[in-house]
């Protein structure tokens, strides 16, 4: 990895750029750095949502996960670099599979909404979509791994899933969206 930050107001940045790990400036409205921006982002509210009451599976998981997004982030910083492994993105596939068997299936759309940790990690699933669409962007004009994009993409559903898993602690349930289909459905 690149040089560690000793100091962290250099004013180097003050033109509109931004150093990448390999040395390289950038502009800060670029594509890669705007992708590392929503994974730092998405980092931060998985944060938040740690700060909340939380079964300890879901806990020692999304822990991880915040370890596995420090590594996409390293590798968008440095391009060529690959720190993110398939592995990982395994990882979540069995996540998704194990907290989604026990749901029912859904019948209409949610709203992101409910209990404060289900609500956290609807957040948590919009920046991942953000954070992915931005490393689509990157791909299209410089060569990237798959596995960020893979990761991002898988990571966003489990957040929907673990979302709704949350909103079931404590006898809650998911939060409805009244639509006039479903309305006429049951007139």
């Amino acid at each position: 990895m690149g040089n560690r930050l000793s100091q962290i107001a250099t004013r180097t940045g003050d033109d509109g750029t931004t150093g990448l790990g390999d040395g390289a400036r950038v502009l800060k409205s670029a594509p890669r750095v705007c992708a590392m921006g929503d994974v730092d982002e998405l980092n931060s509210h998985i944060g938040l949502l740690l700060c909340e009451s939380l079964p300890q599976d879901v806990r020692e998981l999304l822990i991880d996960i915040q370890h596995q997004l420090f590594n996409l982030g390293g590798e968008l910083s440095i391009p060529g670099f690959q720190l993110l492994k398939e592995e990982a993105v395994i990882q979540l596939d069995v996540a998704l599979a194990h907290y989604n068997e026990a749901l029912p299936k859904l019948q209409e759309f949610i709203l992101p909404a409910g209990n404060r940790a289900a609500s956290q990690a609807h957040i948590c699933r919009t920046v991942a979509r953000r954070a992915e669409r931005w490393v689509v962007l990157l791909g299209e004009s410089e060569s990237i791994n798959a596995a960020p994009r893979h990761y991002l993409n898988r990571l966003s559903d489990l957040m929907f899933v673990l979302s709704r898993v949350l909103n079931r602690m404590n006898g809650g349930d998911d939060v409805y969206w009244k639509s006039e289909r479903m309305a006429q459905a049951t007139s």
